[in-house]
């Protein structure tokens, strides 16, 4: 899937979370100074700007098949090499980086068995290959109040539930179906706290991703109906959301 909008609202509906969330699944990667390493779907940077914290730009690659995305991410950081790509077809030779890492991006792969294939093609023998995504199956993440309220509006409404690596278990599995070895799993998880209700609903109408195409499709009395059932839902703000994400690390 490639997002057809601006770097800002993707910024402001998903980097709220990807944002705290970088450093977090980066030590689970192990990514450490001196390394060359690869941020495949990299969007407009969450975890790109965690690596060159780390790194220093000269070693940070990324890649993402969003045209908006990458011309964002070429600005904010000019002198890191982004092209734009998918990962299924990623543009480097064989074994060019210490470790690659898809941060919330394996459920949007066309084919995240072949992505996850060629992460470990580019990556050296006995380099980190990790990924994360959201536990939409479990109810834990961060879109998960928002498409529960959905679904008790239109019960036919399809969620993110069912994207691959959303389970416990399912992203190591495609992992191993990927011919990746030493495969880790584990759960990270991150909290934002929202001051009002308003300042958590207003992302949701950029037009973001499923969700923000679900809503952008709804009538106006539709959509109002949606904004007051997931107020309903939530606490009385200021409240806190916490977002957790199934995290697999393994070895090229």
């Amino acid at each position: 899937m490639s997002f057809n909008v601006a770097a800002s609202a993707y910024d402001r509906f998903m980097g709220r979370y990807s944002g705290p969330l970088a450093p977090l699944f980066a030590d689970f990667a192990a990514v450490t100074a001196g390394q060359q390493v690869l941020d495949v779907g990299c969007g407009p940077g969450a975890l790109t700007a965690e690596l060159v914290r780390r790194l220093q730009p000269e070693n940070v690659s990324a890649v993402d098949p969003s045209e908006p995305f990458v011309a964002a991410l070429r600005d904010r950081h000019p002198t890191v090499s982004v092209k734009q790509a998918t990962a299924e077809e990623l543009p480097f030779e064989d074994a060019s980086f210490d470790a690659t890492l898809a941060q919330l991006v394996v459920h949007f792969m066309a084919d995240p068995v072949a992505g996850l294939r060629e992460m470990g093609r580019v990556t050296r023998s006995g380099g980190a290959v990790a990924a994360c995504v959201w536990d939409h199956e479990g109810d834990e993440g961060p879109l998960s109040l928002f498409w529960n309220a959905a679904r008790q509006l239109d019960p036919d409404v399809t969620t993110e539930a069912g994207r691959a690596g959303s389970r416990e278990g399912h992203l190591a599995q495609l992992f191993g179906e990927a011919g990746l070895a030493e495969i880790q799993e584990s759960k990270l998880s991150v909290r934002l706290r929202h001051e009002t209700f308003d300042e958590w609903w207003e992302p949701y109408t950029l037009g973001v991703g499923p969700a923000g195409v679900y809503v952008a499709g709804l009538g106006a009395d539709r959509q109002a109906q949606l904004r007051e059932q997931c107020r309903t839902m939530l606490p009385a703000p200021p409240f806190t959301v916490t977002a957790s994400a199934w995290t697999v690390r393994a070895v090229a």
